[in-house]
């Protein structure tokens, strides 16, 4: 599904700490009276002065409402940058320019079971899908976190179970972590949805640890 493109002007209505290092701030503005986000891992761009210029970074919307003209994003606080420093320093009445999203790939809510998978970086989308999918469906998340402070908590109707997997500092032996956690998973009866996000090199690890090394995934999974 393709959208058209504008840049929106937002102002900062809210700010709070869902975790440590993770930082939800809320947007109004009655530019996002047509802004349109139907996917969960949908990706806008964000625009931050820097010397004079703007950058851009993408971001996932984790929540939006046309008739309230609202958007929630999430910002994970590590390292230094031009996102990192302005979800530090954002308070209300802040400003900030968004473009998009460009399009948006729908999948439907009738699987009969969902695994998703990720770490940090994954958890705003993931939260607003468990969050969003239908009471009762199963549904698995192995979210890899740097520490036991830095696990969230979705309200949803859906039969959530979560694993939370601490690595502590990042380092090379950070693959093994989720597969061990999946070593644990038995899929539910039916058709089921996978879905992994992180850094490129992790997600095709467990990729290929899910659907096999000849990249069909097994039977009632879809990917």
């Amino acid at each position: 599904m393709r959208h058209e493109l504008r840049r929106r002007r937002l102002l900062v209505s809210g700010v709070e700490s869902v975790t440590p290092r993770m930082r939800r701030i809320h947007f109004a503005s009655p530019d996002l009276a047509d802004f349109h986000s139907p996917s969960t891992d949908d990706h806008i761009k964000l625009f931050f002065p820097q010397a004079g210029e703007q950058v851009m970074r993408d971001f996932t919307p984790r929540a939006y409402d046309n008739r309230g003209q609202t958007l929630t994003i999430d910002f994970a606080l590590h390292g230094s940058g031009p996102a990192t420093e302005w979800a530090a320093g954002a308070k209300v009445g802040s400003t900030l320019e968004i473009g998009g999203p460009k399009g948006s790939q729908l999948v439907p809510d009738d699987f009969d079971w969902y695994l998703m998978m990720g770490d940090e970086s994954a958890l705003p989308a993931l939260g607003r899908r468990v969050e969003l999918l239908r009471p009762g469906v199963p549904v698995t998340t192995v979210v890899v976190v740097a520490n036991a402070s830095e696990k969230q908590t979705f309200v949803t109707k859906a039969s959530w179970q979560p694993a939370w997997v601490v690595r502590g500092a990042p380092g090379p032996g950070d693959g093994a972590l989720p597969r061990r956690e999946l070593a644990k998973f038995t899929p539910p009866p039916g058709d089921g949805f996978v879905w992994l996000a992180g850094e490129a090199e992790r997600v095709r690890e467990l990729r290929t640890y899910v659907i096999g090394d000849d990249g069909h995934a097994g039977p009632g999974q879809q990917h």
